[in-house]
């Protein structure tokens, strides 16, 4: 096996804010040698490395060009074999939909050192920052969080079972998540509330009921956001 001086730190950047970074993300940032990092949702994280870093934009934001896993996996590999200190920043926490299993088996196999530094995810701050608790000691005891970026393979009638619905990359299937639940008797009441750029300035939402929630964003982009559904968004109105 072939040894390195170089690591790659796997490091989430939390929901989006550069404020929301866990210190250990933060100081590491300051150490980095090499950012090879996603489409982030503030620019100001990129301040945090130092000025003679390389900094290497992948994309993979739903809908715009990004680079190939492949790539992706080869310029890890290539610069932590280099002796780097290499930083690879993902949105959210990089164990939650972060895409880094083939990361780091391409680490292991080529004998990487490698770390994970875990992030907030925006599944569970998003509903935070828009005064919604995703469990309740009566009307939510548990809570689900899924990806409907492929709705077509979710297990739907166990998903409506559920008291409360945390959906991320849903936005641009709104009309088939709100199809699916209603196929599998949710109400047309059941609450729902769409929190498009959690986190940050430009933080929007929009709360309805699943009868009337396409009507009110209708022609409006609901990228990125995160969807919650169960009436827990009801106790936004009391905090």
């Amino acid at each position: 096996m072939m040894t390195t001086t170089g690591k790659v730190y796997l490091v989430g950047a939390g929901p989006g804010d550069v404020e929301y970074l866990t210190v250990k993300a933060y100081r590491l940032l300051g150490t980095a040698q090499v950012l090879v990092y996603d489409a982030l949702v503030d620019s100001q994280l990129l301040d945090c490395v130092p000025a003679d870093c390389l900094k290497i934009d992948v994309g993979k934001r739903g809908g715009k060009p990004s680079t190939s896993q492949t790539e992706i996996n080869h310029l890890l590999v290539k610069y932590c074999l280099e002796g780097k200190q290499v930083i690879r920043l993902k949105s959210g926490d990089p164990f939650i939909f972060g895409r880094c299993i083939l990361e780091i088996v391409a680490l292991k196999n080529a004998g990487c050192e490698f770390e994970v530094i875990p992030g907030i995810s925006s599944a569970l701050a998003a509903p935070l920052l828009a005064g919604i608790p995703l469990t309740d000691n009566v009307i939510s005891r548990c809570f689900a969080v899924c990806t409907a970026h492929e709705p077509e393979i979710l297990n739907w009638e166990a998903l409506a079972s559920l008291e409360t619905l945390v959906i991320l990359m849903g936005g641009k299937n709104l009309s088939a998540i709100i199809h699916q639940l209603i196929k599998y008797r949710k109400s047309y009441s059941t609450p729902i509330a769409i929190i498009r750029w959690a986190g940050t300035p430009h933080q929007e939402i929009w709360t309805g009921e699943l009868g009337n929630i396409l009507e009110k964003t209708f022609g409006i982009s609901l990228s990125p956001a995160v969807i919650v559904i169960g009436e827990v968004v009801r106790l936004q109105d009391y905090i």
